[in-house]
């Protein structure tokens, strides 16, 4: 995004550009759907594709992230500190490397989750996939918390949207241990190599349900500061 437009955001409102960012985030997270379904298929090619288009969205964040270090206003009016904004940007920002990572490693190695554990397995990535768009809707309110300058029924939306995501979290740990204990059921079957690099893939994806619950955890320290 050009500074211009960088800059033209930071004018309408120093949030605006934290929620352009956690946009982009969201949608890089959002291809590993994709990218997992391809590796299941052996398209390894299609799967490569995906990969690309992760690293290029989680790049653009990088580039955003940039942009706001560099033009956040030091002198804001506002009720919550510059700081606060950028450990926010920051722990948002971890969302995409979280992604590109995954991709990157799966790739590298061309590595398909075992057929019996695939099913549960998309329904678990799809649920981490979940606790980052609430971390979107979440940062999506702070227009809103802004201007009832972080008080009334708000808050109380905010408060309630990072309990949801909470409850998000607490459903993709609970999968995991199932996940875990099925791939042990029929780890005897594949090489101990690829089964190691399986268990892997499992805290990886799961990573990302705990870093976006992480966002949540951060804005609402935020709240209570402010």
């Amino acid at each position: 995004m050009p500074v211009n437009t960088i800059m033209g955001l930071f004018a309408k409102s120093p949030i605006k550009p934290l929620q352009r960012h956690v946009v982009c985030v969201n949608e890089c997270c959002s291809h590993l759907i994709g990218f997992f379904e391809a590796c299941h298929e052996g398209d390894w090619t299609k799967a490569e594709e995906i990969r690309a288009t992760i690293s290029q969205l989680e790049r653009d964040a990088d580039v955003l992230k940039r942009e706001i270090r560099l033009k956040l206003p030091s002198g804001l009016f506002m009720p919550v500190s510059r700081t606060d904004l950028l450990s926010l940007l920051t722990q948002q920002d971890k969302l995409a490397n979280l992604a590109k990572d995954i991709a990157g490693r799966v790739i590298g190695r061309q590595l398909a989750i075992p057929e019996p554990i695939h099913e549960k397995f998309i329904a678990y990535v799809k649920r981490c996939l979940d606790a980052s768009a609430q971390a979107q809707k979440v940062i999506s309110e702070l227009d809103e918390l802004l201007e009832t300058g972080f008080r009334g029924r708000e808050v109380t939306l905010v408060a309630e949207m990072i309990h949801q995501l909470d409850e998000i979290e607490d459903d993709t740990d609970a999968m995991q241990i199932e996940l875990r204990q099925m791939l042990m059921a029929i780890e005897s079957e594949y090489n101990p190599i690829d089964v190691i690099f399986l268990y892997k893939i499992l805290e990886w994806v799961g990573a990302i349900a705990d870093q976006a619950q992480r966002v949540g955890s951060r804005l609402e320290m935020m709240l209570a500061r402010s």
